[in-house]
């Protein structure tokens, strides 16, 4: 029996990162998108709670739903799919999502819903404005996606991947990193309605990164694939040894 693939991603069933990594999953396992209806990103890990929600069939194996990311897994793994799916692979995102960019992405919520859902989960992302090779990320989820199959992941972990916008013979490799540092300047904009009241618009600014040569930003700038483990625990422990031994004393 072919390896169930479910694909999904934020930037929704219209978007051409979405078709090219449909067909590379569907080269390795049978691949079945359930994607949101239009775009979703920076949506997090958020839930559709107080409406319902409706799958729209498109075409065989291609489904929009009208929901979030995290929709998309928790609907097809409950209801669209006959059975589990060996597999969660999110994307193909246009731009990356570095460093403190996964806490807001809805391409790597989507793979921790699926982790969550104990499914081997990988999020994938291409660096860049415009002009996407997105042939050369599907590439590499295809190759990533194969090893998963074979080798599965380390409990509640998921894989977060970024890729240069680069041609497959100009990436110099793969580098295993860590979550960076992102920090936006001036990222927050005063505008104003005709009226003259002032609003204000999130997003834009100059993006600050902190140094560090094992992080996902550095390897990506370098023109490397960068790949991510991402652990659903997100305790300190080191906080939490050090609270335990500090802190009892001032709690009683």
């Amino acid at each position: 029996m072919k390896p169930l693939i479910l694909v999904t991603n934020d930037d929704g069933i219209y978007s051409k990162g979405l078709l090219s990594l449909y067909r590379a999953m569907n080269t390795i396992g049978q691949a079945v998108i359930v994607a949101p209806d239009r775009e979703k990103s920076a949506v997090s890990h958020s839930l559709t709670l107080h409406r319902p929600l409706r799958t729209e069939k498109l075409a065989k194996n291609i489904y929009a739903l009208n929901g979030t990311p995290t929709d998309c897994v928790t609907i097809a793994v409950s209801k669209v799919l006959k059975r589990k799916p060996d597999l969660v692979v999110s994307g193909i995102n246009k731009g990356g999502n570095l460093g403190d960019d996964i806490t807001y992405s809805g391409t790597v919520s989507a793979a921790i819903e699926g982790t969550i859902l104990s499914i081997p989960s990988l999020a994938i992302s291409m660096e860049g404005e415009k002009d996407y090779r997105f042939a050369t990320a599907a590439g590499y989820a295809k190759k990533l996606a194969g090893i998963i199959l074979r080798e599965g992941l380390p409990g509640d972990t998921l894989l977060n991947i970024n890729v240069p916008n680069s041609t497959p013979g100009k990436i110099k490799g793969v580098i295993f990193t860590r979550q960076g540092k992102r920090i936006y300047d001036n990222s927050i904009q005063d505008t104003f309605d005709p009226k003259g009241s002032k609003h204000y618009w999130i997003g834009g600014g100059v993006p600050l990164w902190k140094e560090g040569n094992d992080t996902d930003f550095y390897a990506v700038k370098k023109g490397y694939v960068s790949i991510t483990p991402i652990h659903l625990d997100l305790t300190n422990y080191g906080a939490l040894d050090y609270l335990k031994s500090n802190w009892n004393n001032y709690i009683g």
